[in-house]
Order: structure tokens, then C-alpha cells, then sequence
């Protein structure tokens, strides 16, 4: 099974068996994976402009993916050009972004749609794993690129690694004890990854401004 950059990072950021989301910050860190699958794809290009990264429509044809087409058709239909923070904002806040994503891990086996009910009024739509391999897999390609300490680099793995720690995942994937030990390993592996970077910068601004505004 082959799974998609923002797939692999929604099963890292939906607990196992309850099916909801971990932390605030994951919208954000999706919204970059997208942006990867596309770069990856072929359908856009990143262009380092000084310390600016734009994003330039690539290749129009879509994917026959409609989450990641409709990322594309927003690219194109772009009337001014914009840095890669902005799109990544602005696919963070796709409507319906982790239903969206879920579903089709549902339609693959890896997921199942059920709800819970809240205080006995709401329900809530949650998404439990049904096959637990595919992030076993993912869990382990991270583990091996944070504790081995090796020089042969999974490019992809890198940047789910970055993007996981940029949207503060990695507490809740492995030992915290642990973690502490490798920081600086970790930090010198995502340091010069520019999606991850800009997840950061966003989650911080946002960070910011919620304080500023609660004072």
C-alpha cells in the first residue's frame, strides 16, 4: 500500500483507537504535506527567491486525487503569485480537510467512519484504526531516522519528520525521555527543510497572536 505524504501524517496525527486528532497545530502541518504531494507530483514547482519560497503551477493536469486537484485548481487560478507559508494556509483550511482525507483511508481498509456522541448532544465524527500496519511502517521509517543516527536519508522521511515536528507530533509518537536525548539530532536533521520551516513560523505567528490577544 501506497500511501500519500498528507495520508501518512494523518494516521501519525489521529489517536489509534479513539480516532480523534492529537494537538491544534495539524492542520497546519497538512496543509504542507499537500503542498509536498504536489511538488512531488510534478503539478507545482518551490522557488527559493532569496529568503522567500514562492510556489509556481508546474503541470495543469489533475491527479484524479479531488483533494489534491482542488489544491491544484487554487494554485492556477491564483491571479497573483504567493509564497509557499501562504498556500500552505490556505490548504490548512480546506473545508471538510480531515473527513476528506480520512475517508479515503477508510475506502483503502486503514480507517473506519464511526461517531461518538459528547455530552450527550453532539456527535462527532471519528475515525479509529482498523489496520494498524501502514503506521507501524511510517512509526518505524521515523524511528530508524531519529535514534539511528544514520548517514543514508529517506528524502521522503525526512520530511514527514519535519512536518511532524514542526506540528509537535513526535511527543505523542515516541518516548519523551528519549526524544530529549536526540533534540539536537532532530533539530539538525529538519534545520535546512523549508516546508517544515514554514510550518513552524505559522504555528508560531498563530501562537503569538492568541496570547497577545488573550492579554
Amino acid at each position: 500500500m501506497t500511501l500519500k505524504l498528507h495520508e501518512e501524517l494523518l494516521l501519525l496525527v489521529l489517536r489509534e483507537r479513539e480516532g480523534t486528532t492529537m494537538g491544534d497545530a495539524w492542520p497546519t502541518a497538512i496543509g504542507a504535506a499537500l503542498l509536498a504531494d504536489l511538488v512531488a507530483a510534478g503539478r507545482v514547482a518551490l522557488r527559493p527567491e532569496g529568503r522567500k519560497l514562492f510556489v509556481d503551477p508546474a503541470d495543469p493536469r489533475p491527479l484524479g486525487d479531488p483533494l489534491l486537484d482542488e489544491c491544484l485548481a487554487k494554485v492556477i487560478a491564483a491571479t497573483r503569485r504567493a509564497q509557499a507559508a501562504a498556500w500552505i494556509s490556505r490548504f490548512s483550511g480546506v473545508k471538510h480537510l480531515k473527513a476528506r482525507i480520512a475517508q479515503g483511508l477508510c475506502r483503502q481498509g486503514v480507517l473506519r467512519a464511526d461517531e461518538r456522541t459528547i455530552l450527550l448532544l453532539f456527535k462527532q465524527q471519528i475515525y479509529p484504526e482498523v489496520d494498524p500496519r501502514p503506521e507501524r511502517e511510517i512509526r518505524e521509517r521515523l524511528r530508524r531516522l531519529i535514534f539511528a543516527e544514520t548517514t543514508r536519508r529517506d528524502e521522503r522521511t525526512l520530511l514527514l519528520l519535519s512536518l511532524a515536528e514542526a506540528g509537535g507530533l513526535l511527543p505523542s509518537l515516541f518516548e519523551k525521555r528519549q526524544l530529549k536525548e536526540r533534540r539536537k539530532w532532530v533539530a539538525q536533521l529538519v534545520a535546512d527543510e523549508p516546508l517544515g520551516r514554514r510550518v513552524r513560523e505559522i504555528v508560531q505567528a498563530r501562537r503569538a497572536a492568541a496570547v497577545a490577544a488573550a492579554t
